[in-house]
């Protein structure tokens, strides 16, 4: 990895290739020199698969490419037991703005915004099991870009490839959130498994 954040935990995303539609999380710890695996599982991206994090948009049904933060967790159930990360429960009031109108964009709403549309926004509800469990992947998030994307989580799994996110097992997903910690500042990796701008040890 050219950079891990300056953290001491990481959950890396590899995918075999751009169109890969599945991949592998794992998360690990670093210990001294090393980073040691502390689990993994199978992985689902979006599905046209994935893309360059800095010149992708909204709309593609890809994954972003790239090293970001992981802002908070939330989920429609309660945390699983030993999560120490902060948890945010959805509501039947809670949303995911992504309309590209809004002031309130790639941003969580208690209650709809009045320049956020209901048709171009997330209501958490809606996704029982998806968002059963769920962190926030810090794609276009401190200072978003209208238009580049909004709503990229690490969830658990649905029927099949997601819009952008990252999604797992559930198992893998609540394992996650007992492990991660965030004095130790956690990051994620997303990227291919072979050379090149986006293989994820370029980032």
């Amino acid at each position: 990895m050219a950079d891990t954040g300056g953290g001491s935990q990481l959950i890396t995303v590899e995918g075999p290739a751009l169109g890969s539609t599945t991949g592998r999380l794992t998360w690990w710890d670093r210990r001294g020199p090393h980073w040691v695996a502390a689990g993994s599982a199978p992985a689902r991206f979006g599905a046209n698969g994935l893309t360059d994090g800095a010149t992708r948009q909204q709309g593609t049904n890809t994954t972003p490419t790239g090293l970001y933060g992981l802002p908070y967790a939330f989920g429609n159930a309660a945390a699983p037991p030993g999560t120490a990360y902060p948890y945010r429960r959805a509501t039947a009031r809670s949303w995911w703005c992504e309309d590209n109108a809004s002031r309130a964009y790639n941003r969580w709403t208690e209650g709809l915004p009045a320049d956020c549309r209901a048709s171009e926004s997330e209501h958490l509800a809606d996704y029982a099991a998806q968002y059963a469990h769920a962190l926030v992947i810090g794609f276009n998030y401190a200072h978003p870009v209208h238009g580049r994307g909004a709503g990229i989580f690490l969830h658990v799994n649905g029927k099949g490839a997601t819009a952008g996110c990252v999604s797992v097992p559930a198992a893998a997903m609540s394992s996650v959130l007992a492990w991660v910690d965030r004095s130790r500042d956690p990051h994620i990796a997303i990227g291919t498994e072979r050379g090149g701008a986006t293989a994820v040890t370029a980032y």
